[in-house]
């Protein structure tokens, strides 16, 4: 059966149950997208597929010629209709067009809108934005499921990924390097599905962390100066925490000397230095063959020649061979991992050692994550949208079984206000870290009074 049978026999069993589970959905109000238009649209779109040169209508290379080009064609076939068309539904035919041609379809508007930070798209009728941490259903639809899929299609050509029905999941990125999850059926009962976390157009510094309360200036001289003394340092957090963001910005501080390689499953990490090497993980091909995975890259970026090494995230086998990394010479390294406390990512690293298939002693893989983390950076997504860094942790060494942490800055909540915000401050702890003395030697001046609080132990 073909991908196209399977999604439309998924179709006709969602409408079979009727309106009762279409209401318990929450979709049975919102009725498939109707457009007096669809047909013209349709057609005008099909022929300036067919005419235009496929690599003008790349959707990374959106020139303002090509846009104009592709405008002007429009305009042109709209003149040469019967119809009669008033100048409102011309523009409006034509800003859809253009979406269809050089953008990403309906949800063309809600990417190029910068107070959007993430899309959502639930089948063709159902389409979520977050704004300001807040989950927003909008008034923008597709037409059915075909018109979600040639929207996906185009996501994830222009990057060599695929979706059908042997791969019907896939993870791709846009050209800006906003990351895309996308998932079809059967996979997904409620209709092909994309998320898209959106990266802003200027990567934001440390001066916007500061801003948005993520950090305070102190925890940020502390970090400027954990990077430039080439110390290993682990993000941790959960799944829309912030650790990408916090990984780009931790980046920013390498020296513009140094050869920084990074290693990704979809390139998403914006980096302004110009010694930049950047790899990519590659999904299996139809035959199932020819997968690299992050751990091949991580292998392969030690034969490089890399001063800094930064992996997007560890998940499996390759926090083995980035330990590794970090404890033979490769200093300086940066990565993100998935768990909710600092206490946390180091049994998540435990695991993820054991998924490399190594038969390791558990104290000789702590005493390898004692030896080359330094620093643990935790992150979470408050209840209000926003995100902070909770803790800046050291790891102090092994004492017994057991690796030993040490908290430098925490951020303490204190209430929510009547607006539903989260108040509460970043507190340093006043305890000095052991690595301060690799910062004192690389001669890197830091304030110890970063370290203590202001109605606290003084120096």
């Amino acid at each position: 059966m073909s991908l196209m049978s399977r999604i439309r026999l998924e179709q006709q069993t969602r409408s079979s149950k009727g309106s009762g589970d279409a209401g318990k959905s929450g979709r049975g109000e919102r009725a498939g997208r109707t457009d007096p238009f669809k047909e013209l649209k349709s057609r005008i779109h099909t022929e300036i597929v067919q005419e235009v040169d496929p690599q003008l209508l790349d959707t990374r290379d959106n020139s303002d010629l090509v846009r104009q080009t592709v405008e002007n064609l429009i305009i042109e076939k709209l003149a040469g209709e019967e119809k009669p068309l008033s100048r409102s539904e011309r523009e409006m035919i034509l800003r859809d067009l253009m979406d269809e041609v050089l953008g990403y379809g309906p949800m063309t508007k809600l990417l190029e809108d910068p107070t959007v930070t993430e899309v959502m798209v639930n089948g063709p009728n159902q389409v979520y934005c977050e704004r300001n941490g807040k989950l927003t259903l909008t008034d923008v639809m597709f037409y059915d499921d075909n018109h979600v899929l040639r929207i996906i299609e185009k996501i994830v050509s222009p990057i060599g990924r695929r979706i059908d029905e042997s791969t019907p999941m896939v993870d791709a990125r846009l050209p800006d390097g906003s990351r895309v999850n996308c998932i079809i059926p059967p996979l997904s009962l409620t209709g092909p599905t994309i998320t898209v976390r959106k990266f802003s157009r200027d990567p934001f510094t440390v001066d916007d962390l500061i801003s948005f309360g993520t950090l305070t200036q102190g925890m940020a001289d502390f970090l400027q100066a954990c990077v430039e003394a080439r110390l290993n340092i682990i993000v941790s957090g959960g799944t829309g925490s912030g650790k990408t963001t916090t990984l780009n910005v931790l980046s920013s501080f390498i020296p513009e000397t140094d050869r920084i390689v990074t290693v990704e499953d979809a390139a998403e990490l914006q980096l302004r230095q110009e010694h930049v090497v950047t790899l990519e993980s590659r999904p299996p091909n139809i035959e199932g063959k020819g997968a690299i995975t992050i751990r091949d890259l991580v292998k392969n970026c030690l034969r490089m020649r890399p001063d800094r090494i930064v992996v997007g995230e560890c998940r499996a086998g390759e926090a083995l061979d980035m330990l590794q990394a970090m404890n033979t010479g490769h200093d300086g390294s940066l990565t993100t991992g998935h768990a909710n406390s600092p206490r946390d990512i180091l049994s998540r690293l435990e695991t993820m050692v054991l998924m490399a298939g190594m038969d390791l002693p558990v104290r000789a893989i702590r005493e390898q994550i004692a030896s080359a983390i330094h620093l643990i950076a935790a992150q979470s997504r408050m209840r209000d949208g926003s995100r902070k860094i909770t803790h800046l942790t050291e790891v102090v060494g092994m004492e017994g079984d057991k690796v030993t942490l040490q908290d430098i800055f925490v951020f303490k909540q204190k209430g929510v206000d009547e607006a539903g915000r989260v108040i509460g401050t970043h507190e340093p702890t006043g305890i000095l870290p052991k690595f301060l003395s690799i910062i004192d030697a690389e001669g890197i001046q830091l304030s110890r009074e970063i370290f203590f609080p202001k109605h606290g132990m003084k120096l």
